[in-house]
């Protein structure tokens, strides 16, 4: 599979960097060390130089368009950004609650075996279209952990809030405030007014709150069903390209899920959209949370 971004530049660059194992030497910058030559006899001669450079670029053009080599690069590529995947979940998924990581588990095991059914349906490769039904699942379980996320943010953040002396306590400001408001002294009830406001805004804190799990929820809900769907009808079809465009369509309508927690970030906070397009093509596999 291809990098999506390398360009031949990129190819060239890794050549330049790239270092050849020698033995009982290890792995040495061959090139740079020849450059390093060329530039020291080119004090006496400076034909050297160009010499140098010539051979050079001759190299860099020659290993750097190899396909052989672009495809190591490649490997390379997809192997870091897999690691860094892999790590990003990992520590989000470790942030959860036991129930939260739980949770996920079981969908990333239902994901597991979405893959594993598409990767044995007729006509069907290993290659290219596996890792895209990865990447597309990968991203849906990545819309699953932020709102696991932003579900337990949200809770930890009105946890303990009361709303019944809120409602009371709000009741009580205003009777206050009435009082006040007969009087000629108006400090009072300036300083009524601005509790009065706070405890109001607190109050419409904990409803947009209730609104936001109330939508999460069911969120959360339609992600596990969805995914159970599919793999149903996954089994059902014995399609390689029902599958690919099943997932293709389950992830397109949840981009107004992830613009909604966009949105509503900075009320609780939930992990990075941007992450949702990693290139990983595989799934995360959680190794230390499955020890639990």
């Amino acid at each position: 599979m291809a990098v999506a971004g390398i360009t031949y530049f990129d190819y060239l660059k890794a050549a330049f960097h790239r270092r050849v194992n020698v033995p009982l030497l290890g792995h040495m910058p061959l090139n740079k060390m020849a450059l390093g030559v060329f530039a020291v006899l080119g004090l006496a001669n400076p034909g050297f130089w160009f010499l140098g450079a010539a051979v050079e670029l001759i190299y860099l053009v020659g290993v750097g368009g190899n396909p052989r080599f672009q495809r190591v690069i490649d490997g390379e590529r997809l192997f870091a950004a897999q690691e860094g995947w892999e790590g990003k979940v990992q520590a989000a998924a470790e942030r959860l609650s036991k129930a939260g990581r739980e949770r996920y588990r079981n969908l990333l095991a239902k994901c597991r075996l979405i893959l594993g059914l598409g990767g044995t349906l007729a006509g069907d490769s290993l290659g290219g279209a596996r890792d895209l039904r990865a990447q597309n699942l990968n991203q849906l379980l990545w819309i699953f952990l932020r709102l696991l996320s932003s579900r337990e943010a949200i809770n930890d953040n009105v946890q303990g809030i009361p709303r019944q002396e809120l409602t009371a306590d709000v009741a009580r400001l205003e009777e206050r405030l009435a009082a006040a408001s007969g009087k000629t002294d108006g400090a009072l009830a300036r300083s009524l007014q601005g509790t009065l406001a706070i405890q109001k805004k607190r109050l419409e804190n904990l409803d947009r709150a209730a609104g936001s799990l109330a939508v999460i929820d069911a969120e959360l809900e339609r992600i596990e069903q969805q995914v159970e769907l599919i793999r149903e009808e996954s089994a059902v079809s014995g399609q390689p390209e029902f599958l690919s465009a099943r997932l293709d369509a389950v992830t397109a309508t949840m981009t107004e899920t992830s613009r909604w927690m966009d949105e509503h970030a900075d009320f609780f906070g939930s992990l990075a959209a941007e992450d949702e397009a990693s290139p990983a093509a595989a799934l995360p596999t959680l190794r230390q949370l499955e020890k639990e």
